[in-house]
C-alpha cells in the first residue's frame, strides 16, 4: 500500500519536476480577512516549491498585526483613497454588527458587492499598477472565486488564471452539475436528505438564485463599462467559467457527495500547517484543568472585533457555568464593565488556533464557522459548536451538524442557556468526537496532501498550457442546447405534427365512410 502511494505521489507531482524552469505566478488578495490568509498561504506554498510568485494586496487586510507576517514571496500594495476606504470600514463594521444581530439580509450584501465595484475601478484606473503587472508577463493568474476585481485584473492582463475559493461553491455558478433533488442550494440550509418539503424550497430557491446571481454579477456593471472599451467588454458569468481551475477550500470530510467536474479541485486543508507546542502561558492554564480538558473559543480573523456586548455578556455567562477551561481569542472586545469574567475563562488578543486544536486536552471549539476555522477543527478532529453570523458561516455549520460532529446555534437564538446545553451535549455525547476522528481520518487519508495538490494541479495546468482537456464542451454551448430545449422543441413538433396528421386521416376516413352510408341510402 505504502509503495503504490508513494508511486502515486511520484507520478502525479511528475510534470511539475518536468519543467525547466520556475514560472512567475500573480496571487491576488483585495478582499482581506481569510481570504488573504488563504492566498497568503498558497502563495508561501508555491514560492517554496520553486515558483516565482508576487502578490497583489489590499494595503489594509483587516487582520490583526499582518505586517508581522514573513513572506517568502514578492508582495505589491496598494489602497483606494482615504475617504473610500473610512466609509468601506463603516459599512463592513455596520454589516458584521448587524449579521451578529440576526440581521443579515440580501440587500446589504449586494451593497457590499458595489463598493468592491467601486474600489475594483481604483485599482483598474492605477495606470502604474496595471502596467506593471503586464510588463511582468506572468505565466499564471491566481484569482479570488469570491472577488469579481481579480478576474478583471487577470482579464487585463490576458493570462490564464485559476480561481482559489476561500468559501465553499457558494452563489457562484461555475458550471457545476447540480441535480437540486440532492444538491442544497446555497444558503437553502438544507441538506442532501431532503424530504418532499426539502425538495420544493430547494427548487423555488434554485429559481431564485437566477435572480441573486443577476443582481450579483450586475453590481460590477458600471466597473467593465468604465475600464474595457466597448466591444470587448468581458461578462462576469462567462468569466467564471474561463478560469482554467477551481480551488475549493473544502473537503469530502464536510461537504456532501455531489458531481464534480475535472477541473474542480478541493485543497480544504491548507491552512492547518505543522503543529508546535503552545506557548507556557497557555499550557499553563490548560494544566489547571487537567481532569476536565478546555475549550477553545475564536471567531475568526475580523469578527471579534465586532460583538455586541449583548453576545458577550451571554457568551460569558455560558462559559461561567462550565467545569472546562476557556481560552477566548476576544481582541478588541469591548467588554462590559458591569459583567465580572468568569473565573474559568482566559481571554486573549491573539492565540495560535492551529496549534491549540491539536492539543491532546481540548473537548471543544466554539467558533463562528467561518471556513477556514471549520477546516482547521476537522483536520485535528475536534468537535465543534457554531454561532455563525451571515455569509457562508450557516451554510458551513449545517453540514457540521448533518456530519454529527457538531452543533449550531442561529445567531437570533443566541441565549446563555441554549449556549451552555449545546456545549454540554456536545462534550458530554462521545458520538460527536468519534464522528470528529472519522472527519479527520476522511481528510487526511487522501493520497496527498492539500498543498501537493494545489502545487501539482498548478503545474499542470503550466506545462499543458491550459486546462481545455478538463472543461466539458458544455461551457460553450448555448442554455437552450445545454438544456436540450431545441432537441425537445424539435421532438415535440414532430409529435404534434404526427397527431394533426393522424386527426386528419381520421377525419378523411369518417368523412369518406359517411360519403359511402348517404349513397347506400
Amino acid at each position: 500500500m505504502a509503495e503504490q502511494s508513494a508511486l502515486l505521489l511520484v507520478g502525479f507531482l511528475l510534470p511539475g519536476l518536468l519543467l525547466s524552469e520556475a514560472s512567475k505566478i500573480l496571487t491576488q488578495s483585495i478582499l482581506g480577512g481569510s481570504h488573504y490568509l488563504l492566498m497568503d498561504r498558497a502563495s508561501q506554498i508555491l514560492q517554496d516549491h520553486g515558483h516565482n510568485v508576487t502578490m497583489l494586496r489590499l494595503a489594509n487586510h483587516f487582520i490583526p498585526d499582518f505586517k508581522k507576517r514573513k513572506v517568502s514571496y514578492k508582495e505589491i500594495s496598494w489602497t483606494a483613497t482615504e475617504h473610500f476606504e473610512k466609509e468601506f470600514g463603516k459599512f463592513v463594521a455596520f454589516m458584521l454588527t448587524e449579521g451578529f444581530h440576526g440581521r443579515d439580509t440580501f440587500k446589504n450584501h449586494i451593497r457590499l458587492m458595489e463598493l468592491y465595484g467601486v474600489r475594483c475601478n481604483h485599482l483598474l484606473r492605477r495606470r502604474n499598477i496595471i502596467n506593471y503587472l503586464k510588463n511582468e508577463n506572468f505565466d499564471l493568474i491566481f484569482v479570488d472565486g469570491f472577488d469579481f476585481c481579480s478576474f478583471l485584473v487577470a482579464e487585463k492582463l490576458g493570462k490564464p488564471f485559476v480561481a482559489l475559493n476561500a468559501c465553499s461553491f457558494g452563489t457562484l455558478d461555475i458550471g457545476l452539475p447540480s441535480p437540486i433533488s440532492y444538491v442544497p442550494v446555497y444558503n437553502s440550509l438544507l441538506t442532501d436528505h431532503m424530504d418532499f418539503w426539502g425538495r420544493v424550497k430547494n427548487f423555488l430557491m434554485f429559481l431564485n438564485s437566477y435572480m441573486f446571481q443577476r443582481k450579483f454579477y450586475s453590481t460590477f456593471d458600471d466597473t467593465i463599462k468604465r475600464n474595457f472599451p466597448e466591444g470587448s467588454r468581458p461578462v462576469l458569468s462567462h468569466l467564471l467559467k474561463k478560469a482554467e481551475l477551481w480551488f475549493i477550500n473544502s473537503d469530502f470530510a464536510l461537504e456532501f457527495a455531489r458531481p464534480l467536474l475535472p477541473n474542480t479541485v478541493y485543497v480544504g486543508g491548507l491552512m492547518a500547517g505543522p503543529t508546535k507546542p503552545v506557548p507556557r502561558e497557555f499550557e499553563n492554564f490548560i494544566t489547571k484543568y487537567n481532569d476536565s480538558g478546555f475549550i477553545l473559543v475564536a471567531f475568526g480573523s475580523v469578527v471579534d472585533n465586532y460583538l455586541s456586548q449583548e453576545f458577550l455578556m451571554e457568551m460569558n455567562t455560558a462559559l461561567a457555568g462550565l467545569h472546562q477551561g476557556v481560552i477566548w481569542k476576544c481582541k478588541n472586545c469591548d467588554w462590559p464593565k458591569d459583567i465580572k469574567l468568569a473565573a474559568n475563562v482566559k481571554i486573549v488578543d491573539w492565540l495560535p488556533q492551529n496549534d491549540l486544536l491539536a492539543h491532546p486536552s481540548i473537548c471543544l471549539f466554539v467558533t463562528h464557522g467561518g471556513m477556514n476555522s471549520v477546516m482547521e477543527a476537522i483536520e485535528h478532529g475536534v468537535p465543534i459548536v457554531g454561532v455563525p453570523g451571515g455569509v457562508d458561516q450557516p451554510h458551513n455549520l449545517v453540514r457540521v451538524q448533518a456530519k454529527k460532529f457538531g452543533l449550531y446555534i442561529p445567531v437570533e437564538q443566541m441565549k446563555a442557556e441554549t449556549l451552555a446545553l449545546k456545549i454540554k451535549q456536545v462534550i458530554g455525547d462521545p458520538r460527536y468526537k468519534s464522528a470528529a476522528a472519522a472527519a479527520s481520518v476522511i481528510r487526511r487519508s487522501h493520497p496527498l496532501t492539500p498543498a501537493q495538490r494545489l502545487v501539482a494541479w498548478t503545474n499542470h495546468i503550466l506545462q499543458t498550457g491550459g486546462a481545455a482537456h478538463l472543461k466539458p464542451h458544455a461551457f460553450q454551448q448555448p442554455w437552450h442546447e445545454h438544456y436540450m430545449l431545441d432537441v425537445l422543441v424539435f421532438l415535440l413538433a414532430v409529435t404534434l405534427g404526427a397527431m394533426w396528421v393522424c386527426v386528419k386521416l381520421v377525419g378523411l376516413v369518417v368523412r369518406c365512410l359517411g360519403v359511402r352510408k348517404l349513397k347506400r341510402i
